[in-house]
C-alpha cells in the first residue's frame, strides 16, 4: 500500500495523485487520518479494509475536484459543506433560517476569508463584541442576537470537529453571551392600552381584533397568525394555540408551537369573544365578496389576506412599526404586546404559574426570569396592602 503509509502507532498518510500544474510538475494530495477504534488496530486485516475503503473515499473526492487542503479552507468554503451535507438534513426549517441569516450578514463578513484552522477563540470573542446591526446602523446587536449567532458558530465548528477537518473546536472556550435578566421589560400601562385602542380605532378591523388577541391572550405573533377559526370556540371561550406560521429559507413554514408546553388552551375574557364573534362574522362577509378571487382552500386562517392566504411573517410587525409612528403611540416592539399582557395579569394578583402557562413557556423560571422585576413589585404592593391591617392591630394592642 505505497499510498497508505503509517504515520505513527495510529496515525496514516493517504497520497493521491492529482496531475500536474501549469508548470508540468506533478502535484499530489495529502490527508493524514487517526484510528480511533482499539479493534481496528488490532486485526491487520481489518485495519487494511478500513484503509483502504477511506483512501478511495479521498481519492474520489480528489479526482472529482471536491478535495480542497485544510490548510486553505476558509470559513465560507466550509459553510457551503456545512449548509449541504448536514444543515439542510439536521435543523429544523426555522432554526436553519435563522442561522443563514446571521452567517450571511454576521459571520461570513467578519471572519468568513479566515482559513479554518486559523480561526481562534477570541477572532469569535471580537466578532460578538463588536457585532452590528445589519440595516448599517452603528447600534450593537441585542444579546439574543449574540446568542444566535454564537449557537450557529458552534454549531458549524462541531461539525468541523466530527469530521475531522480541524482538533478542536474554538467555540468550546468562549462564554455564551449572557442576557440581563434585570432587565426590565418594555411595556404599556393601563392608560397607554387604552390610547392605543383608541388611536387603532380606524384601522381595519383585521388589525384591531389581532391587537385585541395579543393583548388578551399574550400570543407570540408566529402563534397569532397560525390561528385557524376551527380553534376558536365562542362556546367555551376558549381558543386552541397548536400551531405557528414562521419563517423559513425559502418562505413561510407552518409548524408546531416553540415547546410542548406551547401547545395549549387559552381563556379569553368575555367581551374579547363578543369583539371576535363579530369579527369572525365580518370575515365570512369578506371571504363572500372575493367570490372566485378567495384562492386558499385548506385552510381557514384567522388573520389573512384579501384572498384567504395567510400573513407573511413579517407582515404585522411592518404594520405595527408603521401604525404608531403614524398616530403617534410610543412604540413598543410588537413582541412587547406578549410582555404587556403578562405584567397585567401579575398587577392584578394572577398567580405566576398561571401566566406561565397562558404564555406557553416551558419552564416557570423562564416567566420568573423575564417579569421577576413586575412579580417583585407586585409583592411590594401586596405587602403594603397588608400593612394597613398590621397598623390596626398594633393600635389596638397599645390602647
Amino acid at each position: 500500500m505505497a499510498n497508505i503509509r503509517p504515520r505513527g502507532e495510529k496515525s496514516f498518510v493517504f497520497t493521491v495523485e492529482a496531475g500536474y500544474d501549469a508548470n508540468g510538475k506533478r502535484e499530489r494530495r495529502y490527508k493524514t487520518i487517526k484510528i480511533e477504534d482499539k479493534a481496528l488496530l488490532k486485526t491487520k486485516k481489518k485495519l487494511n479494509d478500513y484503509l483502504e475503503a477511506e483512501y478511495h473515499k479521498f481519492k474520489t473526492e480528489v479526482e472529482a475536484g471536491e478535495y480542497i487542503v485544510p490548510e486553505k479552507l476558509t470559513l465560507e468554503l466550509f459553510v457551503t459543506d456545512w449548509e449541504t451535507k448536514y444543515a439542510v438534513k439536521e435543523l429544523a426549517e426555522t432554526t436553519l433560517a435563522n442561522y443563514l441569516s446571521h452567517i450571511k450578514n454576521h459571520i461570513l463578513p467578519a471572519i468568513g476569508h479566515m482559513m479554518l484552522i486559523q480561526i481562534k477563540p477570541m477572532h469569535l470573542i471580537n466578532l460578538l463584541d463588536k457585532a452590528k446591526r445589519a440595516d448599517g446602523s452603528d447600534k450593537l446587536l441585542s444579546e439574543r442576537t449574540k446568542q444566535d449567532i454564537y449557537l450557529a458558530l458552534r454549531n458549524i465548528f462541531e461539525r468541523a470537529v466530527e469530521w475531522k477537518i480541524i482538533k478542536d473546536n474554538p467555540v468550546n472556550t468562549v462564554k455564551k453571551p449572557r442576557i440581563n435578566e434585570d432587565q426590565e421589560v418594555n411595556v404599556y400601562d393601563e392608560d397607554e392600552i387604552s390610547a392605543l385602542f383608541i388611536a387603532a380605532e380606524n384601522e381595519p378591523f383585521h388589525w384591531r381584533m389581532f391587537l385585541t388577541l395579543v393583548l388578551a391572550a399574550g400570543l407570540r405573533r408566529s402563534e397569532a397568525l397560525g390561528l385557524e377559526w376551527p380553534m376558536v370556540d365562542f362556546g367555551k371561550g376558549t381558543i386552541d394555540i397548536k400551531q405557528a406560521i414562521t419563517k423559513g429559507r425559502k418562505g413561510p413554514v407552518i409548524k408546531g408551537p416553540k415547546s410542548k408546553k406551547s401547545k395549549r388552551l387559552i381563556s379569553l375574557p368575555s367581551s374579547v369573544i363578543n369583539e371576535f364573534e363579530s369579527y369572525h362574522l365580518h370575515w365570512k362577509k369578506e371571504k363572500m365578496k372575493m367570490r372566485d378571487m378567495w384562492v386558499e382552500e385548506k385552510y381557514n386562517w384567522v388573520f389573512c389576506n384579501e384572498d384567504g392566504t395567510h400573513f407573511y411573517p413579517d407582515t404585522p410587525t411592518t404594520w405595527w412599526t408603521r401604525f404608531t409612528k403614524r398616530v403617534g403611540v410610543r412604540y413598543i416592539k410588537l413582541h412587547d404586546l406578549r410582555h404587556t399582557s403578562a405584567t397585567l395579569l401579575i398587577n392584578q394578583g394572577v398567580h405566576a404559574k398561571i401566566i406561565s402557562e397562558r404564555l406557553g413557556h416551558s419552564d416557570i423560571r423562564v416567566t420568573m426570569n423575564t417579569y421577576g422585576h413586575v412579580l417583585r413589585k407586585a409583592d411590594q404592593e401586596a405587602a403594603n396592602k397588608l400593612d394597613g391591617l398590621f397598623t390596626k392591630k398594633s393600635k389596638v394592642s397599645n390602647s
